[in-house]
């Protein structure tokens, strides 16, 4: 093995970043250019199977962190069980971006993009996450290495958060006034429909009838997209720095997570509605992860298994209360 590959690199050997970006690369390639080389609409049956793939990957990738702790071939920076903190995390991140999928539906409504164009810009899509989560993870790291009290804030938000989730609602997001939107609209030619699955169209100027670049608003639904992820990594990120500090753990299990939602959406986005209790055991997590950060500082270590079995339950638990709450609604929309 070439010797900068056994290099470290925030923390790991440069070999095990390549190897899981390499990974990455490949089911995106296999995902743009093998299923979905043709624009379709993703049906729920498909969607299933493919994000059940995609959770197969990410709990096998899971398991092998957690065969290389237990062998002793991986110590995590902090001393924490590989594959605990990292199963914590996906589970977190994976309800956590239910959310997500309820204002993604509401951006592609907004835009009026059809169902057989969304697969491929939530796919393009990743690439942004994958660059925006891996700078905001390192940026973490390096504060909660260099300034072990960040810990305290991040538990501090985290107690806020779940608290605020817990007694306010909010309203759908206006998107016409989204900033990004607005920016983009005002230094930007967009055009006034879609071009099929294209980003960006080459188009005369109405006035001076020169062809010009122009972005098409799936390249605007594409922007505000990843917007809306960096806005709820602000809550998943720290909730996985308060489990595990291991920037490679943190990366890896936010990647997973995301990664197979996209293909879970199709299924979500229909019965979204039906998961809103789910919204009050997510705010008890963060709460629960936020205190443990306390916790831990003060009265000692709490066991990771005690983190994995409560955050699973509070989770089993708000999906199961949600779809029993809910049930009458399917129900009446099928009569």
């Amino acid at each position: 093995m070439p010797e900068f590959l056994l290099m470290e690199w925030l923390g790991k050997p440069v070999w095990m970043w390549t190897a899981f970006l390499g990974l990455i690369v490949l089911l995106l390639a296999f995902d743009l250019g093998v299923l979905n080389r043709k624009d379709k609409e993703l049906g729920v049956a498909q969607s299933l199977w493919l994000s059940a793939f995609y959770i197969a990957i990410a709990m096998a990738f899971g398991a092998y962190l957690w065969w290389s702790y237990e062998s002793g071939q991986l110590v995590t920076q902090d001393g924490t069980h590989a594959g605990i903190a990292y199963f914590t995390g996906f589970f977190i991140e994976k309800s956590l971006s239910i959310d997500n999928v309820f204002v993604i539906s509401l951006i592609f409504g907004y835009f009026a993009i059809p169902a057989k164009y969304q697969y491929r810009a939530l796919v393009w899509g990743i690439i942004g996450v994958i660059v925006l989560r891996g700078i905001m993870i390192g940026v973490g790291a390096a504060l909660v290495q260099e300034y072990a009290w960040v810990l305290y804030i991040f538990g501090a938000f985290l107690i806020f958060t779940g608290i605020k989730m817990l007694f306010v609602t909010e309203g759908d997001p206006d998107f016409g006034k989204n900033p990004v939107v607005r920016a983009v609209s005002r230094h930007m030619r967009v055009t006034n429909r879609l071009h099929e699955q294209r980003f960006f169209v080459r188009l005369p100027h109405p006035k001076t009838g020169r062809v010009v670049t122009w972005a098409t608003p799936l390249f605007l639904a594409l922007l505000v997209i990843n917007v809306a992820d960096l806005i709820f990594a602000i809550d998943s990120v720290p909730a996985i720095f308060a489990i595990t500090t291991d920037t490679f753990v943190v990366y890896t299990a936010n990647i997973m997570a995301i990664l197979g939602l996209r293909a879970l959406y199709f299924a979500l986005a229909a019965m979204v509605h039906r998961f809103h209790y789910l919204k009050y055991a997510l705010a008890l997590v963060l709460v629960f992860i936020g205190g443990k950060i306390f916790w831990n500082q003060i009265m000692g270590k709490v066991d990771p298994t005690i983190s994995l079995g409560v955050t699973m339950s509070l989770i089993a638990g708000g999906v199961v209360y949600s779809l029993w709450k809910t049930k009458h609604e399917q129900v009446t929309a099928a009569e």
